[in-house]
């Protein structure tokens, strides 16, 4: 292995170590859940989720989940309206 593709493996795991470098402005997955598989989605600060419950309450088991998992790489509530603002002016 050549010490070029070393070093930026080294440093990919410091980067992986420091989850506060990356911020999710945009994402989709598959959630598998209990009973169902849904469709989780987070864009301009907002989830989605194709699950019933989500539905009526806007909150659910799998966005909760998702927020817990993406922890700092989310954006923070003065940025996501700094975001919506900056967009709403496009």
């Amino acid at each position: 292995m050549n010490s070029s593709l070393i070093g930026k493996i080294e440093k990919a795991k410091r980067y992986a170590q420091e989850p506060e470098r990356v911020q999710v402005r945009k994402l989709e997955v598959t959630f598998r859940g209990s009973h169902d598989v849904h469709r989780v989605s987070f864009d301009q600060g907002r989830w989605q989720c194709s699950c019933n419950f989500f539905a009526l309450s806007g909150i659910c088991s799998h966005t909760m989940a998702m927020q817990r998992m993406l922890g700092v790489m989310l954006p923070t509530e003065s940025e996501e309206k700094a975001a919506a603002t900056s967009d709403s002016g496009r």
